[in-house]
């Protein structure tokens, strides 16, 4: 039999090994995220007030330089979480680099445009969009129980634009910013003093930013029912210890099978991937050059680090880990239920897993490889 295709060892990433501490430090509990009440400009305006955000990997583009945020190791993206009650607005902003939603619970009310006008989405519990960069979003929560986790695309975002109306009612109620990016607090019909303020964009500005039709928008959205699984993505997929299922949402990713495709393949700065697993299941122990987080939507998920002197967690629901550049890692569903969990990955483009070597023979056994591009084969077809 052929011998397996082996990763070129140039693209193999340094060994990494994660200790015990350094797991607990990346492993963010839903029972353990710090609420930031003033992360943005708007949080005093009539209707937004009881907004909350959760900082989770990197800065994201908070206004608050007080928030407390749990893993400060650039990913090549940010991410975060909001959770607010019915009727609470996110008022218009736009941001530079990419901003994906990932709605785990409760429906959300999207609008976009200059005035919000240009288009609504409804976004309910497992769907995903996308909004484009340099456009203005909002939105509003219409349940209770809503949640999202919202992804930023590199390491700095730059910042955001809020809508010439959003910074006008925050003046009215103290609120305002700086050119740094900062928030300035003052009492209501007081401002700053020695401080240069934010700008409003003038009618010009606002002209050129570009528009989004309600059909484009749409296709920017990955509700359940749009999630093409697959039941072979990996070269692990018919070994007793592999067997998760793959949907692609942004970006090639992690995908070996060369028959799937993402719903959306414009750059991101990161690729995301929903990802399922029935108890006992899930994905055998591989590495990855690229920086990755894991959010867990349901079930229970053990992640084990490292090929020597393993370390494991256990994640539930809500719950994140994040897995630096280069180390080891295997999945497994545990519990009574299948786990669903997102997998964001690093980067625009194709994400290279490279296997345990037991994980290669064992496959070779049945017959299954990597081929010289990346993808699965017939272990039988390929060079020795």
């Amino acid at each position: 039999m052929p011998a397996p295709v082996a990763v070129p060892a140039e693209a193999k990433p340094a060994e990494i090994v994660v200790s015990a501490e350094e797991l607990v430090h990346r492993t963010i509990l839903r029972q353990d995220l710090v609420e930031d009440r003033a992360a943005f400009l708007d949080t005093r305006i009539p209707g937004s007030e009881a907004k909350v955000n959760y900082p989770l990997i990197g800065p994201g583009v908070s206004e608050n330089a007080d928030q407390v945020v749990p893993v400060t190791e650039p990913h090549g993206f940010n991410l975060g979480g909001a959770v607010m009650p019915a009727g609470v607005v996110n008022n218009l902003h736009l941001h530079y680099t990419a901003e994906v939603f990932m709605c785990f619970a409760g429906q959300w009310q999207f609008r976009w445009g200059v005035d919000g006008d240009d288009g609504q989405a409804l976004v309910s519990a497992g769907d995903v969009i996308s909004i484009p960069t340099w456009i203005f979003r909002g939105f509003t929560s219409l349940t209770d129980d809503a949640w999202l986790y919202t992804a930023l695309g590199r390491d700095h975002s730059g910042g955001l634009i809020w809508a010439p109306s959003v910074i006008e009612k925050a003046a009215e109620t103290g609120m305002f910013l700086s050119t740094s990016g900062r928030l300035i607090a003052v009492e209501p019909g007081q401002r700053p003093d020695g401080v240069e303020l934010i700008k409003p964009l003038n009618a010009d500005q606002l002209a050129q930013l570009p528009r989004v039709s309600v059909d484009q928008m749409r296709q920017r959205l990955a509700t359940p029912q749009d999630l093409q699984w697959h039941d072979e993505p990996f070269l692990d997929s018919r070994l007793p210890t592999g067997g998760a299922e793959l949907a692609l949402v942004v970006g090639y990713g992690l995908t070996e099978n060369r028959t799937q495709h993402p719903r959306l393949a414009d750059p991101h700065g990161l690729s995301l991937a929903w990802l399922r697993a029935e108890p006992g299941r899930g994905v055998s122990r591989h590495r990855i050059a690229e920086a990755q987080a894991l959010l867990v939507k349901q079930g229970r998920l053990e992640v084990t680090l490292n090929q020597r002197e393993p370390v494991s967690v256990e994640l539930g629901p809500y719950d994140t880990l994040s897995v630096p550049r280069g180390a080891w890692r295997q999945f497994r569903s545990v519990g009574d239920e299948p786990v669903q969990f997102v997998a964001l990955t690093e980067g625009d483009g194709r994400v290279y897993l490279e296997w345990d070597p037991a994980v290669v023979a064992e496959a070779a056994a049945k017959d299954v490889a990597i081929d010289p591009n990346g993808y699965l084969a017939p272990a039988s077809l390929l060079p020795r």
